[in-house]
């Protein structure tokens, strides 16, 4: 036992007063002598015993009064069990991911959360919320009931590294008590590394009763027919015994589709067809799982010619205007020497075929015009040296010419699920008519591969950079080193290589993937492009981070909007394109939460236990109001020694 004020333990010296007070009766007694007293005397001797036991428990009972007065004024206490933590500061992680939208035994995971933080916080507590989507620092629960009850479920997945390093950033003298409300999905172990070993960390984990979910993966062009697009749906289902849900497709929001699907493996692909005009809609569906992936918006643009220049021989360059025909690219070839420089900003591909050397001032535009947006196919020259072919690749990416060989190569592997043949076959293809070089470069590559050589050695390797792409060879395809232009892999490589996804492919940007999206409109120096919701309900637009490159504008969106939707590109109040964006689908397996990553912490059920635990453990016990009690008691008792005791 502890004493708030000790120095009021000297005043039991005054317990000497009562003491003096009984010891020294101040009253004198006068003897008196009767006849026959006999009787008297028996009386007389009672009397005095009596009087005797009284003064003795009263002189007790005033002592004991007086050292429980003294004692309660001391404040004594016993010291808290976790007292050394009792100045923690209190920050809460709450967990406002998409997966939070799953339903517990009491409704929705982050509602029942949301209602727990207000109707069980102290209202005198301070502390820190930290979300997916907001912070407030240095808060209490009244100040932020109305934030809490407006909390929307973000488009960032929750990242616990990162959130938790925000806590860490906030600086303070004092050690913290992290109190993480999330459900784990896709929660790592390795997250939890950088924690402070002061700190105390509380996982509170609500489980969701219903797991099975369906989502809307992604849409894309699955076939370009003469006056139609078949658009294929990825929907993939996670759980079990799934029962057929409603698909529909919607364009201006209008109904112009709708089906049945039945699952019969995990992830299915569902078909629509619609004419080749632009298309701004979304495709939905309806299931008992998560909401926010359930719908997925996308833009189509009309179909628009491209742009295709190809530099080399006219020659070896003939097979190209037969892949690049008029009725849907403007193509033209340019020999070395002859090429039009001012020509390069307007392509939407370039083919370098076979050139011997690259110019240095080649070189310097066509690195800019990738930057810009535009693809770039490289077909090396036998005659080309690696030092030049070097200089010039390395202005992309991690690829990287080596000696040539003059061993002949059959090219026997396609990477069918590159963009460039995902929508070509139908299945894989092993009896496939496959092509062979004679002499080629080793190509030394660590980007993605779309095929290969018998001996696992690139053959043509893709190098992105967000918007556009660097297609290169490892060897020349013209007919006498090579059998490429007569094999039947030579119409869709070409062909998809120089196409602009943007402008004949699905525009869905994906919110906080930070992708890059390049328009073409020409702005002046005081103008800028805006981006406005669809719909007239919805709250004003964004204006995204914007670079100027010439007759286009490159656009990035970082983590704009706050909800997936349809948008228009506008400059000024003049709409310049559509554009669509959607919620990542990282949230959407119920099935993985990281249950154990609460293991090495303290682990409770709910935030009501952890105030009420935080509460009794580093609260001091406060004792002086039992020796109030104790007090009344004892003059209780002197009380009833008065009446009783004659």
């Amino acid at each position: 036992m502890q004493f708030k004020h000790p120095e009021i333990l000297y005043f039991l010296f005054l317990l000497v007063i009562p003491i003096l007070v009984h010891l020294f009766q101040l009253r004198k007694f006068k003897t008196e002598f009767f006849t026959n007293v006999k009787f008297l005397k028996e009386l007389s001797i009672q009397t005095r015993k009596s009087s005797k036991l009284k003064k003795y428990l009263l002189l007790a009972t005033r002592m004991l009064l007086l050292v429980a007065l003294i004692v309660a004024f001391a404040q004594p206490f016993f010291k808290a069990k976790d007292s050394i933590n009792a100045t923690n500061e209190m920050y809460i992680i709450l967990d406002n991911s998409f997966s939070m939208q799953a339903k517990g035994k009491k409704g929705e995971l982050l509602k029942r959360a949301i209602q727990d933080l207000l109707e069980h916080t102290p209202d005198n507590l301070n502390f820190s919320l930290i979300t997916c989507s907001d912070n407030y620092w240095n808060t209490d629960i009244k100040s932020i009931q109305r934030d809490l009850q407006e909390l929307k479920y973000s488009a960032t997945p929750f990242d616990l590294t990162a959130l938790l390093a925000k806590v860490k950033a906030h600086k303070t003298a004092f050690n913290k008590d992290i109190v993480i409300i999330t459900d784990a999905i896709g929660v790592e172990q390795n997250q939890m590394k950088g924690i402070n070993e002061a700190d105390n960390l509380y996982f509170i984990l609500p489980e969701a009763e219903q797991t099975k979910n369906i989502a809307i993966d992604s849409v894309y062009i699955k076939q370009t027919l003469e006056n139609f697009y078949e658009i294929g749906v990825k929907l993939d289902a996670y759980g079990a015994d799934f029962e057929d849900i409603p698909i529909a497709l919607y364009n201006q929001n209008k109904l112009i589709a709708k089906t049945l699907v039945s699952f019969e493996s995990k992830s299915q692909d569902i078909s629509f067809t619609i004419p080749k005009e632009n298309f701004h809609g979304y495709v939905s569906i309806t299931d008992n799982g998560l909401n926010y992936d359930n719908t997925y918006y996308f833009s189509i643009s009309k179909p628009e010619k491209s742009n295709v220049i190809s530099i080399g021989e006219a020659e070896k360059s003939i097979f190209l205007s037969r892949i690049y025909t008029s009725k849907e690219f403007n193509y033209v070839n340019f020999p070395p020497k002859g090429m039009d420089y001012n020509s390069i900003d307007k392509q939407d591909a370039i083919v370098l075929n076979e050139i011997k050397d690259i110019p240095q001032a080649l070189q310097t535009t066509l690195k800019s015009f990738v930057e810009k947006g535009g693809n770039l196919i490289v077909i090396p020259s036998q005659e080309s040296t690696l030092s030049n072919l070097n200089t010039f690749i390395t202005h992309f990416g991690a690829v990287q010419f080596k000696a040539l060989q003059s061993d002949e190569k059959k090219v026997t592997k396609i990477n069918f699920s590159h963009p460039l043949y995902n929508a070509v076959f139908d299945k894989k293809v092993t009896n496939f008519q496959y092509p062979n070089t004679k002499v080629s470069f080793e190509l030394i590559s660590a980007a993605p591969v779309a095929l290969s050589y018998n001996d696992q050695s690139p053959f043509l390797a893709v190098v992105p950079n967000g918007i556009a792409s660097v297609f290169v060879f490892a060897a020349p395809i013209n007919k006498v080193n090579s059998n490429f232009q007569n094999s039947p892999l030579i119409v869709p490589t070409f062909y998809n290589m120089a196409q602009s996804t943007q402008k004949t492919g699905v525009n869905a940007v994906l919110i906080g993937e930070n992708k890059p999206f390049i328009i073409e409109t020409a702005l002046s120096k005081d103008e800028i492009v805006s981006i406005k919701n669809d719909n007239a309900t919805a709250k004003e637009g964004f204006i995204p981070v914007q670079q100027i490159l010439n007759n286009k504008v490159k656009l990035t969106f970082n983590d704009n909007p706050k909800e997936a939707g349809n948008f228009g590109v506008y400059n000024t109040n003049e709409k310049v394109d559509n554009i669509s964006f959607n919620y990542l689908r990282s949230e959407s397996n119920l099935d993985n939460p990281n249950t154990n990553i609460g293991s090495d912490f303290k682990e409770i059920s709910d935030i009501e236990t952890v105030f009420n635990t935080l509460q009794s453990d580093r609260t001091d016990s406060q004792i002086w109001k039992w020796f109030v009690l104790t007090a009344l008691l004892f003059i209780t008792f002197e009380v009833l020694i008065q009446k009783i005791l004659k």
